[in-house]
């Protein structure tokens, strides 16, 4: 372990020169951004200063980049939220946010078995769904519809409402659902 820290420490200085020479900024005047010494900068870049949390995130603000840059830290895989999926009335739902409160993304997968009978529910709330591909069959109150990839519905969830397959195949859409009746806020609309 020591090996690995001191191959980190030791690689520090370079990209520190390499980020300064980028910007053709001097060790002057990065000390002046900084408020760390020209002489500590130098023995930083040269190696010959063992780099510290409080030398690193002035330099790390100055230079524009995350501290993770400077010590080249490995990268930390896919950052988009992976949260556990959830079997809810025969869907699995997929959460696509973290987020307390307010609107939250859901993936939803219907799968082609979920025959069962119609029934419809109301609670509070606001939802818009996408669908992403398969057949979806909404019932909206005393409507009837039947939707296809590429289209979206909204509705207000105090409507009596329940959707499924139409019976041929799995779908999946995409769900925003405000909990409190939040909507989605549109910035463009379409002529």
């Amino acid at each position: 372990m020591d090996d690995d820290l001191d191959s980190v420490l030791t690689a520090v200085g370079p990209r520190l020169r390499a980020l300064r020479l980028r910007t053709a900024g001097t060790l002057a005047e990065l000390s002046a951004t900084t408020g760390i010494s020209v002489s500590t900068l130098s023995r930083l870049e040269s190696g010959h200063r063992k780099p510290t949390l409080e030398l690193l995130l002035p330099l790390a603000r100055a230079h524009g980049v995350p501290i993770d840059e400077l010590v080249g830290a490995p990268p930390t895989g896919d950052p988009r939220v992976h949260l556990r999926p959830v079997v809810r009335h025969g869907m699995v739902h997929i959460p696509l946010t973290r987020r307390a409160g307010g609107l939250q993304a859901v993936k939803l997968v219907i799968p082609a078995s979920r025959d069962t009978p119609p029934d419809l529910r109301v609670h509070e709330g606001f939802e818009w769904m996408y669908v992403l591909n398969g057949t979806v069959r909404l019932l909206l109150g005393e409507q009837d519809l039947v939707l296809h990839p590429g289209e979206a519905a909204e509705f207000d969830t105090r409507i009596p409402h329940w959707f499924g397959t139409t019976g041929d195949g799995p779908a999946e859409l995409l769900c925003l659902f405000g909990k409190q009746g939040e909507r989605a806020h549109l910035r463009a609309r379409s002529t």
